[in-house]
């Protein structure tokens, strides 16, 4: 991310900061009872096979995020799945390209991915403009794709930089609509944003990225999943989610 802002950072102090990231979250969803699903790249398991054998022990699904993080070719969709297979030790189905962007889902498809989580299905400036797109699952090339949750209407994003922005009470009401319109949510972050952040002048970082960082996005984060849990919603992994779906359509 401070590549994207002009800086730099060195590859031990990357992986130091989505590490400690990631403890703090596996720490919250330990606390909260939930399993999620971490996409992550071959590049970071390679480098802290611990961390993602903890995922799957405590009982978490490990996804694709590709092979590199700022570099991709069509053979590393393949070859991120071979290696985070033999480092898990567990099949690897759901993919999810690297800032959301485009992907061949012909090879996705190929690689022997069963669900992609790729598409965003809103307008971000500079990234992408994907109003017209499904803002709900549906299938592409015979993988199972499911974009990001989006208000309905508008589809303003409910993603990580909403959480960091907005109020909460506003996140709840636009949440508790995008479930009631798509019948699930499918919500993303990143480890990094639950270490301090406020260090601008390091990172690069514009304000509506650091605000509500480290100790507040995690306070913030457990606040919206006790309400969520409170509500009756149920979180589950990515890939069962899949799984389900996936079934439903064959026994049509």
């Amino acid at each position: 991310m401070p590549f994207e802002y002009g800086k730099t950072l060195p590859f031990d102090e990357q992986i130091s900061i989505s590490t400690t990231g990631t403890l703090l979250i596996l720490n919250l969803l330990k606390e909260t009872g939930i399993k999620a699903t971490f996409f992550c790249t071959a590049h970071y398991a390679m480098h802290q096979p611990d961390i993602i054998l903890k995922m799957i022990n405590e009982g978490h699904e490990i996804a694709s995020h590709g092979y590199y993080h700022s570099d991709f070719k069509p053979q590393h969709l393949e070859q991120s799945k071979i290696v985070l297979e033999k480092i898990s030790g567990t099949k690897i189905t759901g993919y999810r390209m690297a800032r959301m962007m485009p992907v061949d889902e012909a090879e996705i498809k190929k690689a022997g991915y069963l669900y992609n989580s790729s598409l965003n299905p809103t307008w971000i400036p500079g990234r992408y403009n994907n109003f017209n797109k499904p803002r709900s699952w549906f299938f592409d090339q015979g993988v199972l794709q499911i974009p990001a949750s989006v208000s309905p209407i508008i589809r303003f994003p409910l993603f990580w930089l909403t959480f960091h922005n907005l109020p909460l009470y506003f996140i709840k009401k636009m949440s508790v609509a995008a479930h009631r319109k798509d019948g699930y949510l499918n919500l993303y972050f990143h480890p990094w944003e639950f270490t301090d952040l406020k260090q601008a002048a390091k990172f690069g970082f514009p304000t509506y990225v650091s605000k509500n960082s480290g100790d507040a996005f995690l306070d913030r984060i457990k606040q919206f999943i006790v309400w969520a849990q409170s509500n009756g919603y149920e979180f589950r992994r990515t890939g069962d989610f899949a799984a389900a779906l996936i079934k439903a359509q064959l026994n049509k």
